[in-house]
């Protein structure tokens, strides 16, 4: 069993989406252009279309539609067919003028049918027929205008976005995340008239919203598709309740069934709730550089899991904020350039140091490639260093193509080097080393009166202090390492300080960052309605605490690899310096498959 089979399952998938995709108008939603990106490439896909005009288009209901010259659309979903994704395919398909459809979507025709409402019975005896896409396919005809114009509906499991060799994403699973406590409240109230729960040990499937099962399913339909490419038969294990009743779905799940009867392989599929180490994600580990440049640089727009790299320092134009949105920004997905692939794995498993030097290295190989002036300089790798050494390659056009992929990277290095956040990650791991050392020492209370003084408004901090976001970052650290513990009068008296610190923080940040809007639905007018927002947020964050009774089950080898797994969790996975031996599959919770 080889670790390839993980990025072919993808690059297969994406074949199949190709060949249909010669001149057409191609619509793609943000997972599946994820998966496209790590997987393939954008340029495979404009490859695949060819023709003198390429239109390539975000799937939204305001998307532009296709003119008299453009009679041929490729629509390639994430989800279900359903509901109002149904609506924008209809809406986009009546403003324009196509004669052949195709849409390919990235569930499965078994799940359809349960979301549909098919009882299981009935769905057995339609085994090797799709009436549901055969329905769909009539109405995108009728939509188009004429019944004798040519649709297709076929499914395509583009489930991953595979980022390196050991390490594959679940872009469209980016918000599955696994329950809290005061979700057993919600669960209550919408079955008044049945058994209570009384914690979440005893929530399965049928106690979950309709919403929340089908997302399930369209997870264990994609795992499923991905244990019949590697040819085994799994056995599904799992940590914490959420990811229970996923496991449970998958060894029930009637396809995977019939698929176990036949594989002639073997494989160990664990599954662990994102919630048990939610320390790998908010922990600044610091050794790691890919770890400082995901979590600094800006989010690529559409995606989870890449950042963007500002590539003005390649161009004629000065480097001042008001060009980076003029040059269209680099990326660390190189699937089509061999040298930065190579690069960018060893950035992964390597060491800060290590990783500084394998990209000068990369980039002095690359300029002695291009016969470039280059002047080798010994001691400690620098951004300056870095920089002159890109430079020599800005006036170069061949050498700036042959090496494009190496010099995203390479910028994105100088700007996680140089970035203001990377000289705060020391204040973190201060911080984080002397909470480790305290807990057995001291109360919580003693901890929260330590991180006080911390909290500063906008008007008093400076770039070294802590931000109402970071503030937030520090307690689900807190929380996370110390989980349950009894609470005393002075614990309660230092959290209202605390809580009452941040709410005023909250109200007086002039612009509140995306996340911090998220939260507060976009408002703190006063520190009434900020104390509000921020018990809410409270209750969730000391809620996702890590459970002692889970900690006894588990042996220190499983608490290692959950450890190294969760930290690849989506927006924001951290590799811990090392490389792992089993490709590891990321989403709101993770799962491995450890190959036997």
């Amino acid at each position: 069993m080889s670790v390839p089979g993980v990025l072919s399952f993808t690059q297969q998938g994406w074949e199949q989406v190709l060949v249909k995709a010669k001149r057409a108008l191609v619509y793609l939603d943000a997972a599946c252009a994820e998966s496209l990106h790590w997987g393939c490439g954008s340029s495979r896909l404009l490859e695949a279309v060819g023709g003198p005009a390429c239109h390539v288009r975000e799937f939204e209901r305001d998307a532009v539609g296709g003119g008299a010259e453009q009679p041929k659309a490729l629509f390639v979903l994430s989800g279900l067919l359903k509901g109002r994704t149904v609506e924008i395919l209809r809406d986009i398909i009546c403003r324009s003028h196509f004669q052949y459809c195709v849409v390919v979507s990235a569930v499965s025709h078994a799940v359809h049918l349960t979301a549909n409402h098919v009882p299981a019975a009935a769905a057995a005896e339609l085994e090797g027929q799709q009436p549901v896409f055969e329905q769909l396919e009539e109405k995108l005809c009728e939509w188009m205008g004429n019944l004798n114009y040519t649709a297709e509906v076929l499914y395509v499991p583009l489930l991953l976005a595979p980022a390196a060799t050991h390490i594959a994403l679940t872009p469209a699973f980016a918000t599955l995340f696994p329950l809290l406590p005061q979700d057993v409240h919600l669960l209550n109230n919408a079955r008044p008239d049945k058994r209570r729960l009384g914690s979440l040990g005893e929530v399965d499937a049928t106690v979950l919203p309709p919403e929340l099962l089908l997302q399930i399913r369209c997870l264990v339909s994609g795992l499923s598709s991905l244990c019949e490419h590697l040819g085994v038969r799994e056995e599904c294990f799992a940590v914490g309740p959420f990811s229970r009743v996923i496991a449970a779905d998958l060894a029930n799940y009637a396809p995977a069934k019939t698929r176990r009867k036949t594989a002639p392989g073997r494989a160990s599929l664990v599954f662990v709730d994102r919630t048990l180490d939610l320390t790998g994600a908010v922990g600044h580990h610091g050794d790691n550089l890919v770890e400082k440049i995901i979590s600094v640089l800006p989010q690529l727009p559409g995606h989870t899991n890449d950042v963007m790299v500002n590539m003005v320092d390649l161009t004629a134009l000065h480097a001042e904020e008001e060009n980076h949105s003029v040059v269209a920004p680099g990326c660390l997905a190189q699937s089509n350039d061999t040298s930065a692939k190579a690069l960018w794995e060893a950035l992964l498993n390597t060491r800060h140091k290590e990783a500084a030097m394998e990209v000068q290295r990369h980039l002095v190989e690359a300029a002695s490639r291009e016969n470039l002036p280059i002047k080798m300089s010994m001691g400690r790798v620098t951004p300056g260093q870095l920089t002159s050494y890109i430079q020599l390659f800005k006036n170069n056009i061949k050498a700036l193509v042959n090496h494009c992929g190496l010099l995203q990277l390479g910028l994105a290095t100088v700007q996680t080097l140089k970035h203001p956040q990377t000289a705060k990650w020391d204040n973190f791991l201060a911080f984080e080393r002397l909470l480790l050392q305290s807990i057995g020492e001291s109360s919580m209370a003693i901890v929260f009166n330590q991180l006080l003084p911390m909290i500063k408004p906008s008007t008093q901090r400076t770039n070294d202090d802590y931000n109402p976001e970071e503030l937030l970052i520090l307690l689900i650290y807190i929380y996370s390492v110390t989980g349950e513990f009894t609470v005393d009068k002075d614990l309660g008296e230092a959290e209202e300080k605390v809580k009452k610190a941040l709410a005023q923080a909250f109200c007086e940040e002039s612009k509140l960052s995306p996340l911090l809007q998220k939260i507060t639905v976009h408002h703190c007018e006063t520190c009434l309605v900020a104390s509000i927002v921020l018990k809410k947020a409270w209750t969730r964050i000391s809620e996702a605490a890590f459970s002692p009774h889970l900690k006894s089950s588990l042996s220190p080898t499983n608490i290692y690899s959950m450890s190294i797994c969760a930290r690849h969790c989506t927006s924001h996975w951290k590799h811990p310096g090392r490389a792992s031996s089993m490709p590891l599959i990321s989403s709101g919770l993770w799962a491995s498959f450890p190959f036997l």
